[in-house]
């Protein structure tokens, strides 16, 4: 649809927006007022084989790589973008793994993600360290073979659902890569907190208390993991973004609909000429919007998300995520007093489309990758 795909991935866009029509839009209002997490889903997600969508077939996935995954973000962000996120923690947890980690735990872990066998969550900011990594205080100290975690993982989502937890750590003057399983010994759910949106999944507070982490548990080379995050961040920049592009199309269309059902001045509103001007610049933003993201996606599949491509990566998710918000806005203003009322989806929209602008890297933090690279020719245009 709107943009060349190959014929395998056009298919699977169409079984994933059938799944998205008939599986996750009836239940999406549902979750997000009841803020319970959606086993039921869940169960649906593993039953079709798309937790596994973007791993590689040899640890359990069906190979479809980010841009496959991003199609199914999308679609599934038309009407919940909850659901979104739960696909989205199919792969954020494994990618530091999949980069960095050993066969044995590539064949334990992202294998049992992939199967749904097991959920996890990602734990690398901290209050203050989010966007500013090298803020971070979790530290992890050597203790024979094995390493101690002592510290807190904030903003985490599926916190509560997760079976274990990728977590970051300074080690020295560098980071590390930790494999943490739930059950051990000191670790705790801190807190979980209260959302504005994106409800159904939680998002909250990993406590650390001197957990014993097995060396076998290491991912990659104690202290030199900031290049993983790096790695790990700038490959999600698609799927972040597939989020705001998924979430902008279910409101322009949903708001659309009403227009269409909605009479002022004698006239339905897809004849007031001042509404349709809203509506076509919209429409031109989400196409823009597309285009990066799955340009970024296939970048990611090509394996180039290192420093020089993350211009273009950092430029699909400002560019979709702030999108979000603007057509989520405009949505509600185009349903008038009723955008502003529960009875339609488009308020759910309007909430959920700001946290895109701030996790994983703010609008602000693609900015100023963005002007960097300006600034010293990595994008230039001569």
């Amino acid at each position: 649809m709107h943009t060349d795909l190959p014929d395998e991935y056009a298919e699977l866009q169409q079984t994933l927006r059938r799944f998205a029509r008939t599986v996750v839009k009836p239940r999406a209002q549902e979750i997000d007022r009841d803020n319970q997490y959606p086993d039921d889903i869940f169960k649906a997600l593993s039953d079709a084989g798309l937790l596994g969508l973007a791993t590689p077939e040899q640890y359990g996935g069906a190979g479809a790589g980010t841009l496959g995954l991003t199609l199914a973000i999308e679609e599934a962000a038309k009407y919940s973008n909850t659901v979104a996120l739960m696909l989205l923690l199919t792969r954020l947890p494994a990618l530091p793994i999949l980069i960095g980690g050993t066969e044995e735990q590539k064949n334990t872990y992202v294998r049992d993600l992939a199967g749904g066998a097991r959920r996890a969550s990602f734990g690398l900011s901290e209050p203050q360290a989010g966007s500013d990594v090298q803020g971070m205080r979790t530290r992890a100290v050597q203790d024979g073979s094995d390493w101690v975690l002592s510290g807190s993982k904030c903003w985490m989502s599926g916190l509560e659902q997760a079976d274990f937890y990728t977590v970051f750590a300074r080690v020295g003057d560098g980071f590390g890569c930790f494999i943490v399983d739930r059950d051990l010994p000191g670790v705790s759910v801190a807190r979980v907190d209260d959302k504005l949106g994106v409800r159904g999944v939680n998002t909250g507070e990993l406590l650390l208390e001197s957990v014993q982490v097995p060396a076998d548990r290491v991912v990659g080379t104690p202290g030199q993991a900031f290049k993983l995050a790096m790695f790990t961040l700038n490959s999600m920049r698609p799927i972040v973004a597939a989020r705001g592009l998924g979430l902008a199309e279910g409101a322009l269309m949903y708001a659309v609909e009403y227009m269409h059902s909605r009479q002022a001045f004698g006239a339905p509103l897809t004849q007031q000429q001042g509404l349709g001007w809203m509506v076509a610049e919209h429409a031109a933003e989400i196409e823009a919007a597309r285009l990066l993201t799955y340009r970024s996606a296939r970048m990611v599949d090509d394996g180039r998300f290192d420093k020089s491509a993350v211009p273009f990566l950092s430029m699909a998710k400002l560019v979709a995520t702030e999108t979000a918000v603007k057509v989520s806005g405009t949505a509600v203003q185009l349903l008038g007093a009723a955008g502003y009322m529960k009875d339609h989806p488009v308020e759910m929209y309007y909430r959920d489309a700001k946290q895109l602008t701030i996790v994983e890297g703010t609008s602000q933090i693609q900015k100023n990758l963005l002007a960097a690279a300006v600034f010293n020719r990595t994008l230039w245009w001569d």
